[in-house]
């Protein structure tokens, strides 16, 4: 017999182990040789990672998928594994080392990367135990490490090939430079704060004191403002920038600069007798609306001003180091302004290393950090007068500087401000690379479900920029590029291969450089000619990989031939490009094959009133403590069933103690069976049964098992988990259950043995259908119910999925007639406030033969199940009658006698009077602009769903007084 109650905390760990004892989820466990092949790859969390509530729907939709699989019979591998997360494990061993006053720097590399190994193998990957905990039912034998010999094989093949393909490069761009550690970062590791800030307005002096007619008009050509000015103006968050402007932009459109364009003007800060003149330009980029309409382009420190300096020839001059101090190196300031100087004047742009060479930052700021020199700058500005002024309160002029909230990219690790920095680094041809990828999702080769999710794909990879894929960093895939003693770069699989190349090249060209490798051979030790490159990969380089390096690619492998292509991707959509894409990407270049052919995008888990969670907002869950309290098959189901398409999970703590109770239904009915005697009996064929009753239940199933495989296969799962709770809890516990306690009460031994038959059929099937979601009390009941005296023949996660076919319209239409009369006559007496013990007449008009043979045949479970006393046919309906309709009968309750009709009507006007009051407010609410732009968003729909609320209510008590106000 059953315990009691079900108690998650034993039973999920016993569970756990009886999986791993069976090696139960090994590739290809449970299915036969030659099954098609189904193949999913974990999103590989960050060794440094623990489990979160995105991970938590993440792996609980896969686990679906996958248990789901299985026990249809497929040979399913679901491959778990780490990524390395390179700047996330450096800095958590950076602590620790810093914890003993070691700073990185004071250990030779090798040193430290042989810290970081330590730290993995003693720290790292707890999070696989996490997963495990929430029942992933992943081939844990086969974990995999981004940085594992294997996978470290495959990333230098790509590279390599990549490389000799013309497909890497290395280059001079703008990335996202983070100052703390000192490494270019990718655009997912910035995270946009908007913060407090100061927008300078400072004038640009036109060169030679030229003036011009400034004119300002309105709508219609009218002149609102004129004055002659010998500046433009111009306004900037970042003054401290202004060293490195190449030029000012105004729009082609804007009249008022019109003038001057083509002119050059200062820069206000640094030497008088230094002062750069630079020009001005139009670009389309400044909007004439903001601002004074002007733009100064200081293209080495911002991304937009970049875009426009490449459009328009102009030098990008770099004005700070890896801290993000300014630039203390290179000739004085008063030789470099001169160069930057000739650059105007010539109109001929210099190669990139000799703009580099260029320091624009004047003596007095050199090695300052960055705000204490905008600070400094400022500070110089207003001192000459070059701010623009505005009048104070008491009259008197005052540099212009508006206080404003502005959004500053910040490094989600460090904390620190990213600088956007112009620096050498390493480049993967995307935009080449991306068109395949393209094609396979436009051609129908792989789907994103939703679809919609296909716009953001195109967007992204139709403007795609060359791919940084170098980091500044001793953690992760060291670069295998060798630098010779002219800076020529050899990119090979190894030092040895590198130095062969190396020598062949030197040695077949006559030159400075023939002898001195000739000598340096003589007596070789490592190093002595070739450098290697100190950069390691992006992250993102190695995982892009990760459908194709996990199975032994390059090596032809027989899981390779077998698992790959894999079959479907869950992931979230915040790393469609960054990993999605990445991996169409590689998967198609290096194998001619789609690497999925479906992406299933999963949105956000938030809070209960649709915040997104975050640390600061204290509104976090954590997934662990919801399994400590609730169980992991109740926050499974509970995401599943929460998981629609294209909507944000809302997670209520509530909402899983509700789906706890769930699974304690379906705990009870067990029990109830049990003590019923219920038992597989094969001898009774249930597609003989005779009882409508059963005959039902078994139509029901069918119903309820085409709908749960419906769901899931296309990704719906809400549907399907929706499906299984309607199911079981509706049909079986609240109606089968208990119109079969007759049968178990009485003295018909064939009736009971059916029953008892389909009811334990029944139960198993349920077992199976809710496995996916709830797998450790589904497995735990199929074990305790095994026939008397024996054990099941496979694991539940190993049996066959329901495929019932069992269709008994007539019979299905009988009971489903039971169930909506005993339910409309239940929802009468809650609207009418009917006392629950009161025992109510019921009167039947229009009822046909086959209505009054239903009445007749089922009048004992009507009285019992809707507490009816007598009941009669009639032609009108008699009157304090409240009505139903019920196909083609009218059934009425006479309720005069019952209750206070008129002091019933006055509450249900009470609360009608309140809630119509309360949607009057919402709705007024809602239509104020102000409050829909301004409030929070999760308050926005917070109030929308009130509303809603509030309208369902409303219906309710209109529809409960105008039966009310029939009685009358």
């Amino acid at each position: 017999m059953l315990e009691k109650t079900y108690d998650a905390r034993s039973v999920e760990p016993k569970i756990a182990k009886a999986w791993e004892e069976a090696d139960a989820f090994r590739a290809g466990a449970g299915s036969e040789e030659g099954a098609e092949a189904f193949t999913i790859v974990i999103p590989p969390p960050n060794v440094t990672g623990s489990l979160h509530m995105g991970h938590a729907l993440n792996n609980t939709l896969q686990d679906i998928l996958v248990r789901f699989e299985r026990m249809r019979g497929k040979n399913v591998l679901w491959q778990p594994g780490m990524d390395h997360a390179g700047i996330a494990t450096q800095m958590v061993v950076e602590r620790k080392l810093m914890e003993r006053q070691i700073h990185r720097r004071d250990l030779t590399r090798e040193e430290f990367i042989e810290k970081v190994w330590e730290w993995k193998a003693e720290s790292g990957g707890a999070i696989f135990n996490q997963l495990k905990r929430l029942g992933a039912s992943a081939d844990w034998s086969r974990e995999r490490f981004t940085m594992d010999e294997g996978l470290s094989k495959a990333v230098l093949e790509v590279f390599v090939t990549l490389y000799k393909e013309g497909l890497i490069y290395r280059g001079k761009r703008l990335v996202n430079w983070d100052p703390k550690f000192e490494t270019a970062i990718s655009d997912l590791e910035v995270e946009n704060r908007e913060v407090d800030g100061h927008m300078w307005h400072f004038k640009y002096p036109l060169a030679g004191g030229e003036t011009y007619t400034y004119v300002e008009k309105d709508a219609d050509g009218t002149i609102t403002f004129q004055e002659e000015r010998d500046y433009i103006s111009i306004a900037t968050t970042r003054p401290e920038t202004m060293l490195g402007d190449g030029a000012v932009a105004v729009h082609p459109s804007d009249e008022r600069y019109a003038p001057i364009v083509g002119k050059l003007c200062e820069i206000p800060v640094g030497p008088k007798e230094h002062r750069r003149l630079i020009p001005i330009i139009t670009d389309e980029y400044p909007e004439p609306d903001f601002g004074s309409g002007a733009v100064k382009i200081t293209g080495a420190h911002d991304f937009n001003d970049y875009q426009v300096a490449r459009r328009n020839r102009i030098p990008l001059y770099r004005l700070m180091n890896g801290v993000a101090a300014m630039r203390d190196d290179g000739e004085p300031y008063a030789v470099c302004a001169a160069q930057a100087a000739e650059i105007v004047r010539s109109g001929e742009l210099p190669d990139e290393a000799d703009v580099d060479a260029i320091n624009l930052v004047p003596d007095e700021y050199r090695g300052l950090d960055r705000y204490e020199a905008r600070k400094r700058i400022v500070d110089a500005i207003n001192a000459d007068g070059l701010a623009v002024t505005v009048t104070d309160a008491e009259g008197n002029a005052v540099p212009y500087v508006e206080n404003k909230k502005i959004m500053q990219p910040f490094g989600d690790r460090s904390g620190v401000v990213i600088e956007p920095m112009l620096t050498d680094q390493w480049f993967a041809d995307a935009e080449t690379l991306a068109r395949p990828a393209i094609a396979s999702v436009r051609e129908g080769r792989t789907n994103f479900v939703p679809k919609n999710w296909e716009k953001t794909y195109f967007d992204w990879m139709e403007n795609i920029e060359p791919w940084c894929i170098s980091r500044q960093l001793w953690w992760g895939h060291q670069i295998p590029a060798w630098y010779g003693p002219d800076g020529h770069i050899f990119v090979e699989k190894s030092e040895e291969e590198a130095l062969d190349a190396a020598v062949q090249h030197y040695l077949a060209h006559e030159g400075p450089w023939k002898a001195w490798v000739e000598e340096k051979l003589e007596n070789y030790r490592p190093g002595d000619i070739l450098t290697r490159d100190e950069d390691v990969l992006d992250t993102w380089f190695s995982s892009a990989l990760w459908p194709f390096s996990t199975l032994g690619w390059p090596d032809e492998t027989p899981e390779l031939k077998t698992y790959y292509p894999t079959s479907v991707l869950v992931t979230g959509f915040d790393i469609i490009f960054f990993w999605v894409a990445r991996m169409m990407m590689m998967g198609l270049h290096f194998t001619d094959k789609e690497p999925f052919h479906t992406v299933y995008v999963h949105a956000l888990v938030r809070d209960k009133n649709g915040a997104k969670m975050s640390k600061s907002k204290g509104n976090v869950i954590d997934p662990l403590d919801l399994i400590d309290e609730y169980g992991a098959d109740a926050l499974r189901f509970t995401l599943a069933v929460m998981a629609a398409q294209g909507r944000d999970v809302k997670l209520d703590p509530a909402r899983i103690a509700g789906y706890r109770n769930f699974g304690t239904k379906l705990w009870n009915a067990t029990r109830f069976a049990e003590m019923n005697g219920v038992a597989r009996n094969d001898e009774v064929w249930l597609g003989d049964a005779k009882l409508a009753l059963n005959r039902w239940i078994l139509t029901e199933l069918t119903r309820a098992a085409n709908a749960v495989t419906e769901g899931i296969a296309t990704y719906k799962f809400n549907e399907a988990a929706s499906a299984a709770y309607r199911f079981v809890w509706n049909q079986v516990c609240d109606w089968y259950l208990e119109l079969l306690k007759p049968v178990f009460m009485g003295n018909d031994e064939a009736a009971k043995a059916e029953s008892r038959a389909c009811v334990a059929f029944v139960l198993d099937e349920i077992y199976k259908l809710l496995h996916p979601f709830m797998p450790f009390m589904t497995e735990e009941l199929w074990a305790e119910t095994a026939p008397e005296g024996g054990e099941r023949s496979s694991l539940l996660c190993h049996a066959a999925w329901p495929a019932p076919d069992f269709e008994d319209d007539e019979a299905a239409s009988d009971i489903n007639w039971l169930i909506d009369l005993v339910s409309g006559i239940r929802s009468v007496r809650s609207e009418m406030n009917v006392p629950a013990a009161a025992i109510a007449p019921l009167v039947v008009i229009g009822a046909d033969a086959a209505t009054r043979e239903r009445l007749a045949r089922h009048d004992g479970a009507i009285k019992r199940l809707a507490r009816i006393g007598d009941i009669s046919l009639a032609d009108a309906a008699p009157k304090g009658s409240a009505q139903l309709v019920l196909g083609e009968a009218t059934v009425c309750l006479p309720l005069g006698s019952l209750i206070d009709l008129d002091a019933e009507a006055a509450r249900l006007q009470k609360e009608l009077a309140k809630v119509t009051e309360e949607i009057a407010r919402l709705h007024k609410k809602l239509g104020n602009e102000k409050f829909v732009a301004n409030a929070p968003e999760e308050v926005v729909a917070a109030e929308r769903e009130k509303l809603a609320e509030y309208g369902e209510s409303q219906l309710r008590l209109n529809v409960a007084l105008q039966r009310v106000r029939g009685t009358g």
